[in-house]
C-alpha cells in the first residue's frame, strides 16, 4: 500500500513538473530549428550503433 502511495505522489509530482514547464515552453522564445536538430542528431547517433553494433 505504501509503494502504491508513493508511486501516485512521484506521478503527481511529475504531471505538476510538466505542465509547468509547458507553461514555460509557451511563453518563451524558442529556437525549435535547433532544437530539432540536437534531437535528431541524437535519434540518428542511437540508431546507427543499434544498426553498427559499433560506439
Amino acid at each position: 500500500m505504501i509503494r502504491l502511495v508513493v508511486i501516485a505522489l512521484i506521478v503527481v509530482v511529475a504531471w505538476f513538473l510538466l505542465v509547468k514547464l509547458i507553461r514555460q515552453v509557451k511563453s518563451a522564445n524558442i529556437d525549435w530549428t535547433g532544437i530539432a536538430t540536437i534531437i535528431s542528431f541524437i535519434a540518428l547517433a542511437f540508431w546507427l550503433r543499434h544498426i553498427t553494433g559499433m560506439g
